[in-house]
């Protein structure tokens, strides 16, 4: 058990920079430290230490071949740990510092522990400034999957990260709530440069075709990993993102979904709904444990309150929760990934 410190920190504090400096001498040494992200909370190391990577996937309980993102504070950086190319490029100047990941074929100076085994490595610079700052005070990339229990919702708050971490790290800092809640898009380049869309989020599809052309979109992103594939970056494993209890998504309008529910009997569910379908389900239901999930068509908002709504309603020891299936536009397909994978692909059509 670690005696881990609290840092509640704002730009505006009169001991920030003191703050910052001492959770990166943290880092120096090879400890953990938890910060915020625009995406969402980050479970932060020194990559370029094996043993400290290794503590990483012990504090999460999460499997040594599921690759870790180092984070750097300014695009060139990636220079030192990566062979960059001129796609890089032109996706960094459109969208670094920001929520998007690259993954590029790795140099030795990025240890196999870091990268899972693979013969590559994922490089994101955040826009956060906690993150950008206790990067660039440690001197060094830092190793930051999400800073939640390996499987479970990742962490969009502090209070997230103290159920999950408190104990396990050294270092948590509170930066207030995640920005976007979801986390980054990872695309890979490939020696050809053809760019593959790994995990969406924020940035979408049509956002980086603008920018480098034709996207491919891999069949994980939708689909479960064949049998004895490997996951070429974070978040493409069979269940992950996962409350307690089932999740079951539902493709199909309102109506059928309460029809569905009905004939499932007697369960003490939580129901999932778009804000102007939640008065219409609990009435038709005689359910109040009826969660608002935003507007149908806002994606962004969805994408907030996504991972704490999944973890309020974790706390409730529900039999089974049901959700909306969302679309594949936009930022839709990154709610649709995580949601897939939080359900086991568990999906109805209805």
């Amino acid at each position: 058990m670690i005696n881990t410190e609290i840092f509640k920190l704002k730009q505006t504090d009169a001991d920030y920079s003191d703050k910052i400096a001492k959770a990166a001498e943290v880092i120096k040494s090879g400890g953990l430290v938890v910060f915020p992200t625009e995406t969402v909370y980050g479970l932060g190391a020194d990559a370029t230490n094996p043993e400290a990577a290794r503590k990483i996937f012990a504090a999460k309980g999460r499997p040594s071949d599921n690759p870790l993102i180092i984070h750097i504070s300014s695009p060139e950086e990636a220079e030192g740990y990566a062979y960059t190319g001129d796609v890089y490029y032109q996706l960094a100047e459109t969208f670094m510092p920001g929520p998007l990941t690259v993954i590029m074929d790795s140099k030795d100076t990025v240890p196999l522990a870091t990268r899972g085994g693979l013969e590559t490595v994922a490089v994101r610079c955040p826009e956060n400034k906690i993150a950008h700052d206790l990067i660039l005070a440690a001197g060094k990339p830092v190793a930051a999957p999400s800073a939640n229990l390996s499987g479970t919702p990742s962490a969009t708050s502090a209070q997230h990260v103290i159920d999950d971490m408190m104990g396990r790290v050294d270092v948590i800092i509170d930066g207030g709530d995640s920005e976007f809640g979801i986390e980054s898009t990872i695309v890979k380049i490939d020696a050809d440069a053809t760019v593959t869309l790994l995990r969406p989020g924020k940035i979408t599809v049509d956002e980086l075709s603008s920018v480098c052309g034709s996207v491919k979109i891999a069949d994980a992103v939708t689909n479960k990993l064949r049998e004895g594939e490997r996951a070429l970056s974070p978040g493409m494993k069979y269940r992950h993102y996962a409350p307690t209890a089932p999740l079951v998504l539902l493709d199909g309008e309102v109506d059928a979904a309460i029809s569905y529910i009905k004939k499932q009997g007697k369960q003490r569910a939580a129901i999932i709904a778009y804000e102007d379908e939640v008065e219409i389900i609990s009435r038709a239901l005689g359910n109040s444990d009826c969660y608002a999930f935003g507007k149908r068509n806002d994606e962004i908002a969805q994408a907030r309150i996504l991972f704490a709504l999944l973890r309020k309603i974790d706390k409730k020891n529900y039999d089974i929760i049901y959700a909306p299936l969302p679309s594949l536009r936009g930022v839709g397909l990154a709610l649709y990934n995580r949601m897939i994978r939080a359900a086991a692909h568990n999906v109805v059509k209805l």
